[in-house]
């Protein structure tokens, strides 16, 4: 897959099928309609562009900070290339791009730099300033540039929108599995490994600290979690807490992983942690044997899950 930023020059020589779209989650319901994209590329000889807008639009005419995404923007291109799309496009989203017109969007973006023969696009999407124009408005411009388009059904639109409230909402509730039955895969965190205050170390229990710079990422609810990375193309299994650490009066949010039977040194390293199950919330102890026995029960409850998965 090539991955293609609006802020340098392109333009595709081949024709392609384009669907538009933030794909927050890249979700089940996602999945449904970028495979039907690709099946129309390749029935049509044409390569399958997804194009998406970076930042967020709300984070730009909405102001708004506190919107969280399922996926950093990272995260989305390594699943869209999994998956087998040609093409990902990151339409740099400003104030000045939210005032181009219609015709000037279709025109300029999806014909002459996209050079789209077809597009894939939902019955309620919106484009163009103020968002004034819809599906009928692009089926009259398709007839102009001479490319068709094709509808998604409301039922898929609607199946995309209810899986990603769902998933959202799973996760600040902190019920991965529920959250990861409607992605299809484990939601996964992504950062640098950083170095911590070493308390892991002391009990037995040495832990990654997690770092992850996109502000606008979703975090699950605090809490210990059943998780595992690849490191050097091997499946490591493990623990994350996400919390402030109570025992030892922390007050800032941490996230921070403890993988079982593993020496090697990771700071500095860009890690991805899948995760599994929820195993209890985080708890203040009385003492730090008793926080020691309660990761001793956490990791064998890790193993039953993780294990049972594996089966």
């Amino acid at each position: 897959m090539k991955k293609i930023r609006s802020d340098r020059s392109y333009n595709l020589s081949s024709g392609t099928i384009v669907t538009i779209g933030t794909f927050d989650g890249v979700h089940i319901g996602h999945r449904k309609i970028i495979k039907e994209l690709i099946k129309k590329a390749k029935d049509h000889d044409l390569e399958s562009v997804l194009l998406t807008f970076f930042p967020h639009p709300r984070m730009v005419l909405q102001k708004d900070a506190d919107i969280k995404l399922i996926n950093t923007l990272d995260e989305k291109s390594q699943i869209l290339e999994n998956l087998g799309l040609d093409y990902l496009v990151i339409e740099k989203f400003t104030e000045q791009f939210s005032r181009i017109t219609a015709v000037e969007f279709v025109r300029d973006i999806l014909v002459n730099k996209l050079n789209a023969k077809q597009v894939i696009i939902g019955y309620n999407h919106r484009f163009g300033r103020n968002r004034a124009a819809n599906i009928n408005d692009l089926t009259e411009f398709a007839q102009t540039f001479d490319f068709k388009v094709h509808q998604i059904p409301a039922q898929d639109i609607d199946e995309v929108a209810i899986s990603s409230t769902k998933i959202r909402i799973a996760l600040n509730k902190g019920d991965i599995e529920k959250a990861n039955s409607y992605l299809g895969y484990e939601f996964m965190l992504t950062g640098t490994i950083i170095k911590g205050k070493g308390l892991g170390k002391k009990i037995g229990f040495p832990t990654a600290n997690l770092h992850i710079e996109e502000p606008y990422k979703l975090i699950p609810k605090n809490g210990v979690y059943a998780v595992s990375c690849m490191i050097n193309d091997e499946r490591v299994i493990g623990m994350m807490n996400i919390g402030v650490n109570p025992t030892v009066n922390g007050e800032e949010l941490t996230k921070e992983v403890h993988l079982f039977d593993f020496e090697q040194d990771l700071y500095g390293r860009t890690v991805q942690v899948d995760m599994h199950a929820r195993l209890r919330d985080e708890q203040k102890f009385d003492s730090i044997n008793e926080l020691k026995a309660q990761l001793i029960k956490d990791k064998e409850a890790t193993l039953q899950i993780l294990r049972l998965n594996a089966s």
